[in-house]
C-alpha cells in the first residue's frame, strides 16, 4: 500500500463524468503555466539534489523535468494528429527506455525546460 501512495501521491486520475467549458479552460491555462511553475520549483534545487529520487528505484527529479518534455512533445504531436488525421495513429515511445539515455540522465535541465517553455506555448496557443 505503501508503494501504491509514493505511485500515485495525489491519487490515481479519474476521468470526470461532465466537462465543462469552465473546466477545459483551467486545463488550458494549467497548460500555459506548466513550464513557469516548474522552472520556479526546480530554480533553487543544486545539482545533487536533482539526482534525488522521490521513492527507490525511481527516476530522479533531472530525469523526470527530462521525461516532462519528452512527453509533451510527444503531446502536442499527437494533438496535432488528431486534429488534422481522418484516421491519426497514436504511436507509443518507450518512456523508461528515453529515461535511461545520456540527454536524461547526464545533461543539464535548462535545455529541456526550454523545451518546455516553447512547446508550451505553442500548445496554449493550439488549444
Amino acid at each position: 500500500m505503501e508503494l501504491e501512495k509514493r505511485k500515485y501521491p495525489i491519487g490515481v486520475f479519474e476521468k470526470p463524468s461532465v466537462i465543462t467549458a469552465q473546466q477545459l479552460k483551467e486545463w488550458i491555462k494549467d497548460i500555459a503555466q506548466f513550464p513557469y511553475i516548474l522552472k520556479a520549483t526546480v530554480a533553487p534545487l543544486t545539482a545533487e539534489q536533482l539526482q534525488l529520487t522521490y521513492r527507490e528505484g525511481g527516476w530522479t527529479i533531472q530525469q523526470i523535468i527530462h521525461h516532462c518534455a519528452d512527453s509533451h512533445m510527444n503531446a502536442i504531436i499527437r494533438f496535432k494528429l488528431a486534429l488534422t488525421e481522418d484516421q491519426p495513429v497514436i504511436k507509443p515511445y518507450p518512456e523508461s527506455l528515453c529515461a535511461e539515455l545520456p540527454d536524461s540522465k547526464n545533461f543539464p535541465i535548462a535545455a529541456s525546460l526550454s523545451i518546455l517553455e516553447g512547446v508550451h506555448s505553442r500548445w496554449h496557443a493550439l488549444l
